[in-house]
């Protein structure tokens, strides 16, 4: 029997053993009871374990030609591949690090083509992903990398600088260099990385391994860690979360279904990539894209005239983006109707009403989705109900800028009162207006911390995974956000959350963006101040943006901004979310603090 054979053999016989190292396959000797298990064992044979790696075989082996890929690259050439070519060099770096015995492996990419061959190739390997956020600073990136303990390191050539910290520290590592610059008529990977490509493929062929047959696309334990995802570390060190084989494909999954990625026919969703790939793992679309069977169009920055020549020339049907991007999108001198539908996955932060009536206009619907880090990403939906269609337009879109409920795939949100002890959970009455914390239970909860016990203690009190987002709980389930406990404004007894003042000055005909954080005030304690940027070609002054806050219908005298301050670009994360951090800095006077 050929080695490929045997290899198919075994991958055959795997499907009928538990998602565990030491699983037992059963045979005719064994008696099962009435779940299927083995008696006296805890395993069962009608069972697989579950990880997104699948995805990209599965995909190359019903439509090996079909699109997978399209990007233009650092030289300004659009490169395409196919799902065939696509898992091809997903397998070869998978030997690659199989070869090299590589664990733990890190990349400090953009989105480009080498994140998605690495992403899936890493997890064939049984290694570990670690993306990070390549506008974090070098001590920050040097810093994670040694805590995940990295044994090799992915890197677009743009950000080689950005590991000189780690490279003193850790001077054996090696460090593989992807230059995105290959020729759209070649096969071939150039590069550093394209070398280990090409020595993977060889070390597959050389030993006779089976191709994906010999990789393993199913983990031996869905429990198993897949990636560590870092936050933001704005006010301590950066954490990893910890991501699972198992969180990970039915995040995915939840996204194919929530998102709408999923189409009939010989239609496929055509995906563009304006959300970091390194950010909590694209929020799991990587594998959801690939599952099914959609076009990754790679994106190596935000550049809004290239999205709308793209949204409009390649008929591109979806993606995600903060609430802050899309703002900005709309606004762009390019942006007009759009013949065809896309849908928007929005999250980051709590978007406005305002924003996805602009949107919607534009034919650029609205996903509402939110999650953290700590829950693979979107974790919950704002569904459209039919009945809204015919309420008043704002009253409408107030609706769709709720939370919504748990996805499919995980269990329903809860909103517990936060004036308990630790550990004793009681929710909030479903009145849209006593306030309480958002925490999560189910499926798309991470494991925890890396090497941290304590933070994940901390994580998981009472049993349940806590976001540290205040919200009020509608008598129809939804959750809604009102702000982080951190960024709530106490006026003169009053408490003002800063999300809701931010959506009413969103409303402004010349105001393109608000932020709002706290000043102190002799009088009342704290109140607001506001930073704004204007939209090109309009002027604000003071005296008629406070005029225009004290008239507005929809705001208390206790919510008017205290002052008000135009500046050239708010303080963002990778994903365009405001750094609420940073504003609260502007607001006590230091200016020394400035973005990523």
């Amino acid at each position: 029997m050929s080695s490929t054979a045997k290899n198919r053999l075994s991958k055959l016989v795997s499907h009928f053993a538990p998602s565990s190292a030491s699983s037992t396959v059963p045979d005719a000797s064994d008696t099962l009871d009435i779940d299927g298990h083995i008696r006296g064992t805890t395993n069962w044979f009608n069972h697989h374990s579950l990880s997104p790696t699948f995805f990209l075989p599965r995909a190359a082996q019903i439509e090996p030609a079909a699109p997978a890929i399209h990007h233009r690259n650092a030289n300004g050439k659009v490169v395409r591949r196919t799902y065939g070519q696509f898992a091809d060099r997903a397998s070869a770096f998978a030997y690659y690090l199989k070869k090299k015995g590589y664990k733990r492996v890190g990349l400090l990419l953009t989105n480009t083509p080498a994140f998605l061959y690495a992403t899936f190739g890493i997890g064939a390997a049984g290694a570990t992903i670690i993306a990070i956020n390549y506008r974090l600073k070098n001590d920050d990136i040097g810093y994670i990398f040694q805590h995940a303990d990295a044994d090799v390191i992915v890197v677009d050539k743009e950000f080689t600088a950005l590991l000189d910290d780690f490279r003193k520290a850790k001077p054996d590592v090696p460090i593989m260099v992807d230059d995105d610059m290959n020729d759209p008529s070649s096969e071939e990977e150039l590069g550093a990385f394209g070398d280990a490509l090409r020595e993977g493929a060889a070390y597959d062929k050389e030993l006779g391994l089976g191709g994906w047959d010999g990789l393993a696309a199913q983990a031996p334990s869905e429990m198993d860690v897949n990636a560590l995802a870092y936050t933001s570390g704005t006010t301590a060190r950066p954490k990893g979360v910890e991501y699972t084989h198992r969180g990970c494909y039915l995040g995915a999954l939840g996204n194919v279904i929530e998102s709408g990625l999923s189409y009939h026919g010989t239609e496929r969703c055509r995906y563009l990539w304006t959300l970091p790939m390194f950010h909590a793992m694209g929020w799991t679309f990587p594998w959801a894209v690939t599952a099914a069977r959609g076009t990754h169009y790679c994106l190596r920055k935000i550049d809004y005239p290239y999205i709308w020549k793209l949204l409009k020339e390649e008929r591109i049907t979806h993606f995600c983006a903060a609430p802050t991007v899309n703002t900005l999108l709309c606004a762009d001198s390019n942006a007009e109707k759009l013949e065809q539908p896309v849908r928007v996955t929005v999250a980051a932060s709590p978007p406005t009403a305002h924003l996805f009536e602009t949107m919607t206009d534009l034919n650029l619907h609205p996903v509402h989705v939110y999650g953290l880090t700590e829950t693979y990403g979107p974790i919950t939906k704002g569904y459209q109900l039919a009945d809204w269609w015919d309420l008043p337009i704002k009253e409408r879109y107030g609706k769709m800028a709720r939370q919504g409920h748990g996805f499919v795939t995980s269990l329903p949100v809860r909103v517990i009162q936060t004036d308990k002890p630790d550990g004793v959970l009681e929710d909030v009455a479903k009145d849209g207006k006593e306030i309480g914390e958002i925490v999560f239970i189910g499926n798309n909860c991470a494991r925890g911390y890396y090497n941290d016990e304590a933070a994940t203690r901390k994580l998981f009190a009472g049993g349940v995974l806590h976001s540290g987002d205040l919200a009020v709980w509608h008598p129809d389930g939804a959750v809604q956000i009102l702000d982080r406990a951190k960024d709530i404004i106490i006026s003169g007894g009053e408490n003002i959350s800063s999300v809701a003042l931010e959506s009413i000055i969103a409303t402004h005909p010349d105001i393109l963006e608000c932020g709002v954080a706290a000043i102190s005030d002799e009088k009342w304690g704290e109140c607001p101040k506001a930073f704004i940027t204007v939209k090109s070609g309009k002027k604000i002054t003071d005296k008629d943006f406070m005029q225009w806050c004290r008239d507005h219908p929809g705001m208390s005298r206790f919510m008017v901004p205290k002052a008000v301050e135009v500046v050239q670009e708010l303080p963002k994360t990778s994903t365009g979310k405001i750094r609420k951090n940073i504003l609260r800095q502007w607001a006590k006077g230091d200016r020394s603090a400035g973005g990523e």
